[in-house]
Order: structure tokens, then C-alpha cells, then sequence
């Protein structure tokens, strides 16, 4: 009979544990789930293009406002020794922005740019960004790149047609390094108006953001810039079209199309790039033209080209 209620009084205390341990992994699980919900509303990792369906549901006189109110500040990083690659900028896509402003790390003779008079990469382009801020006007989104990137103007016109610059957006060809996200530079950076405000906000705050960096080991220019919108609650995103493809490439196109050849052989423009691709990265200045010549000019006869949407080069621009 001892026995018996021994039996019953341990099974009743292993019961009890039991049900203790449940209810704290619930609990644990519960709280995971509720900060990874909570974590998920401020990161946002994909911003997607919208589809045509999405345009379908917008009024004629929506869509020309959304065209007209999404203007672009291209920021162009240059140096006397890309001489060439800066040259070949300034002929081709760099007209297609609404404002383009070369900053360079010294002044030349050959092309205009603003000197920033600073040889350090990270302060140089705190610089710029500073600067095209205080002189935006009314242009509310920023793409920063450098002179080896092609950049299609109006597929990042229409990547960012539906998002308000008053939200902060910081995206691109989103990367990992260690714990921290950030937008690889050498494929374009495209950041919001408030994004910028944000950042340059907290330039003034060196412990935050320190204009030539305290750590052991220096960090790249990209990585620099992500760590500092970091602390102001800006997190970068990675751009895709609607079908997930990405639109930032930090390799050439005919790089690309090379490499899908041999990985896809039966599907090789499906498995390179995207329709809607804004930027291509490691370009000869040859193969800037030669892109121009396919993106604006090559025009197959009888084909009809009418949109729904028309983004038109600015005013005064010489380029197709």
C-alpha cells in the first residue's frame, strides 16, 4: 500500500514538472515568435517591383502622378584615375537622371565634378552624400554608384514607383557579412529621402558614426555606411523584379549571360538576369556604349513600345 502511494506521489511530481517544462517552452516559444514578428516589421529584406496586375488597379491620372513624383539624385563617386569610366558616364546613362552629380577625390582637368578634396574613401563619400541632401530640392531618392556601373534610370524608377521616400528604404544587391546586412556598392545604392535625412543625421554623432573609424581593421565604404544606418533603425533591403529576380548585378552582363550559358544552357536569359535589371557592374567604358546602343536606340521595326508607363529622360538631356 506504501508503495502503491510512493508510486502515486512520484508520478504526480513527475506530472507536475512535466507541465512546468510545457508551459516554459510554450511561453519561450510564444516570446521567440512574438520578437521575430516584431523583428520582421522593422527588417524588411525584399522590395520587390511592382507587377503589371499591380499597375492594372491604378487610374491613369495615379500612375502619372507616381511617374512624376519619382525623380532621382544619381550621386557618382569618381577619381582622376577612372578617368576613362567617368568619361563614358557622363556620355551615356548618367543623363537619364534627373540630377547627376559627379564627386570626385580631387579636382580635374578634363571633366567637371565637385572636389571633395578628401582621399579617403568612407569621409569622401560622407561628403557627397552630405552634400547632394542639402542640394536634393524636391528629388526624394538617391542611387549612388560608381563609374565601372551601368544603371538602367528607369527600371529604378519603376522598382521604387509604389514606395514613399518618406519611409526609409536603403537598398540594393543586399549583403551578409558576420551579423551585419548591408548594400554592396559596387552594384548601386539607392536610398530614400528619409533614409539620407536619417543618415545624415547621424553623422553628427561620432560614436555612432565616426567619420574615420575606430576599429581595429577598417571597414569598406558599403559596410561603413550600413553600420551607421543601423543605429538610426534603417536596414538594407535587397531589390528584386516581381518575380523575385534580382535587379542590382555587380558582374557585366555579357559576364552574366557567359556564366548562364554554361549553368543553363537551355534557359540562358531566364537564368541570368531579370527584365527589369537597374544596375550591371565591371563595365568597360566600350561596353557602357555598346549598352546604350541596346537599352535605348536598337528599335526592331514595327514593334509597338507603348506602356503603361513612360519615365522620359529630363529636360535638356541630349541622350535617346
Amino acid at each position: 500500500m506504501l508503495s502503491d502511494g510512493g508510486s502515486f506521489m512520484k508520478g504526480m511530481v513527475l506530472g507536475g514538472l512535466f507541465c512546468l517544462v510545457m508551459s516554459l517552452l510554450s511561453s519561450f516559444s510564444s516570446s521567440t515568435e512574438s520578437d521575430s514578428q516584431t523583428a520582421d516589421h522593422h527588417h524588411h529584406h525584399h522590395v520587390q517591383a511592382p507587377s503589371k496586375d499591380d499597375l492594372k488597379l491604378l487610374s491613369d491620372s495615379q500612375l502619372q502622378a507616381l511617374t512624376n513624383q519619382v525623380r532621382v539624385y544619381c550621386v557618382i563617386m569618381v577619381q582622376p584615375k577612372s578617368l576613362l569610366h567617368w568619361a563614358a558616364v557622363v556620355d551615356t546613362w548618367s543623363k537619364h537622371c534627373d540630377k547627376s552629380m559627379f564627386y570626385s577625390s580631387e579636382s580635374s582637368k578634363a571633366l567637371e565634378a565637385l572636389d571633395l578634396n578628401e582621399k579617403d574613401d568612407w569621409a569622401r563619400l560622407r561628403k557627397a552624400l552630405k552634400h547632394a541632401y542639402d542640394n536634393a530640392g524636391d528629388l526624394r531618392w538617391f542611387f549612388v554608384a560608381q563609374p565601372t556601373t551601368f544603371a538602367i534610370i528607369e527600371n529604378l524608377k519603376y522598382l521604387v514607383l509604389t514606395k514613399n521616400p518618406k519611409e526609409p528604404f536603403y537598398l540594393g544587391n543586399a549583403m551578409k557579412s558576420g551579423e551585419l546586412e548591408y548594400v554592396a556598392f559596387d552594384s548601386g545604392i539607392v536610398l530614400s529621402y528619409e533614409a539620407l535625412r536619417r543618415l545624415v543625421d547621424v553623422f553628427n554623432d561620432e560614436d555612432k558614426c565616426p567619420e574615420r573609424g575606430r576599429a581595429l581593421w577598417k571597414l569598406s565604404d558599403d559596410k561603413q555606411l550600413a553600420v551607421c544606418l543601423k543605429y538610426t533603425g534603417v536596414f538594407a533591403e535587397n531589390g528584386e523584379d516581381a518575380e523575385g529576380k534580382r535587379v542590382f548585378n555587380s558582374q557585366s552582363l555579357s559576364t552574366l549571360i557567359t556564366n548562364s550559358m554554361n549553368e543553363n544552357p537551355t534557359r540562358v536569359v531566364e537564368g541570368c538576369c531579370s527584365d527589369m535589371a537597374v544596375t550591371f557592374n565591371d563595365m568597360s567604358p566600350s561596353q557602357m556604349q555598346v549598352m546604350m546602343y541596346g537599352v535605348y536606340r536598337l528599335r526592331p521595326y514595327g514593334h509597338d513600345f507603348h506602356d503603361m508607363l513612360m519615365f522620359n529622360p529630363p529636360k535638356g538631356s541630349d541622350n535617346d
